[in-house]
């Protein structure tokens, strides 16, 4: 009898609008016939563009796809203000009565938000107030107060703008929210604003070039899958003591010396083989186990 092989890895696709993140993952689990899936970084049914999808084993990397950078393209339409900060809510404002902005007004502008930043995450998203969706909360009629947190745009450029319209392109770390920015850039104009469409582009290594649509994923199949790996290159590699793999498979720390460790997470190998996660106890001079995945 012929041993099949769990499918396990990455695959970069190219979400389009009108679906949400989890229709995604129940596409993929019908394509490829099995049921462990997962998506890093949800996309709004509305945004298109780049979902780092993990299946099998690689599910329990999803997390180290969550915290890499960010590159989205944005639509902001200046003159209306809606209660979810896109162009699916609720009309809040409406004004046209401003003059028109010349680019060097503009510049100064996006640039005050280049670096670190405050931002109110919108109060109709995915994230969670004492373990619940604060859009969630809202459906349900209670009342939602989002704590502002801190993020870093490392770029904010502007692609072109008219009378009630910008494009903008955006790098950004973890966290961001691109409603509330495209309101916080409006609101520094002294025009209400709202995101109007949305495209996200990168998520760390995945890029809306290489990005397969359902289509070709349909056809692709299990070819499509990416080595989990060669994904996650913000992190150090470390090749282990091939005699020390079954003990680190088995959750065993190893005496490793004279290491200096670059990121706090490794990518761990043995005979060229990726086989985990580690982490590297510096006083301990060891290097601990974190994610276990086998050959």
């Amino acid at each position: 009898m012929t041993e099949v092989k769990p499918v396990s890895g990455f695959l970069n696709i190219l979400k389009p609008p009108g679906m949400s993140s989890h229709d995604v993952v129940g596409y993929v689990r019908r394509v490829l016939h099995t049921k462990k899936v997962g998506h890093a970084g949800t996309l709004d049914p509305a945004a298109a563009g780049v979902l780092p999808v993990a299946v099998g084993t690689a599910t329990r990397l999803i997390e180290y796809l969550e915290i890499t950078d960010k590159t989205y393209r944005a639509e902001i339409k200046l003159g209306i203000a809606t209660d979810s900060g896109d162009d699916t809510g609720k009309i809040l404002t409406c004004q046209s009565d401003w003059s028109d902005f010349d680019m060097s007004t503009l510049e100064k502008v996006l640039q005050k938000f280049t670096g670190k930043i405050r931002q109110t995450p919108p109060a109709h998203s995915a994230i969670k107030i004492n373990g619940q969706k604060a859009c969630d909360l809202l459906r349900a009629g209670k009342d939602v107060e989002v704590p502002s947190r801190e993020v870093t745009i490392y770029r904010l450029e502007l692609l072109a703008h008219s009378h009630d319209m910008l494009l903008i392109d955006c790098d950004c770390s973890k966290g961001t929210y691109i409603r509330s920015l495209c309101q916080d850039i409006g609101e520094a104009l002294g025009v209400s604003a709202t995101m109007a469409f949305l495209l996200r582009r990168r998520v760390g290594d995945f890029t809306a070039e290489a990005a397969l649509t359902l289509e070709e994923l349909a056809e692709a199949g299990e070819q499509a899958l990416l080595p989990a790996d060669k994904y996650l290159s913000s992190m150090q590699r470390f090749d282990l003591n091939p005699k020390r793999e079954k003990a680190f498979c088995n959750g065993l720390s190893s005496t490793v010396k004279n290491f200096t460790a670059q990121t706090e997470s490794l990518l761990v190998y043995a005979d060229g083989h990726f086989i985990g996660v580690g982490r590297y106890d510096k006083e301990r001079e060891e290097l601990l186990p974190v994610k276990v995945l086998g050959r």
